[in-house]
Parts: structure tokens; sequence; C-alpha cells
């Protein structure tokens, strides 16, 4: 399911911290996002959920 993902926005929770961006990878150690201020990696251990980004009209 998380390969599905890849290529949209999404939203991450990790560490109490919401992330979104751009999903590009789901890697062994890290989850790597494209915001809008630059590259995010996420330590995989550290990541509670992933979902796709609501979208809001507007």
């Amino acid at each position: 399911m998380i390969e599905a993902l890849t290529g949209k926005e999404v939203v991450v929770t990790a560490n109490g911290i919401t992330y979104r961006g751009i999903l590009i990878e789901v890697g062994e150690t890290e989850v790597y996002l494209q915001s809008e201020t630059g590259w995010i990696a996420i330590p995989t251990e550290n990541v509670v959920d992933i979902r796709e980004a609501e979208r809001t009209s507007g």
C-alpha cells in the first residue's frame, strides 16, 4: 500500500511531528519527502503513520 503513495502528497507522523510533502521513497532506514522547503529524511523506525494528504479546495 505504501508503494501506491509514491509520488503523491502525503502526511507523515513521526515523534509527535507531522510532515507534509511528496513521498519520494520508503527505504529500510528512512522515509524521503520533497516538501516546499526542501528534502526531508525521516528515520523509518520513528514513523507512526503515512497517509495520503487530504486536498483542500480554495
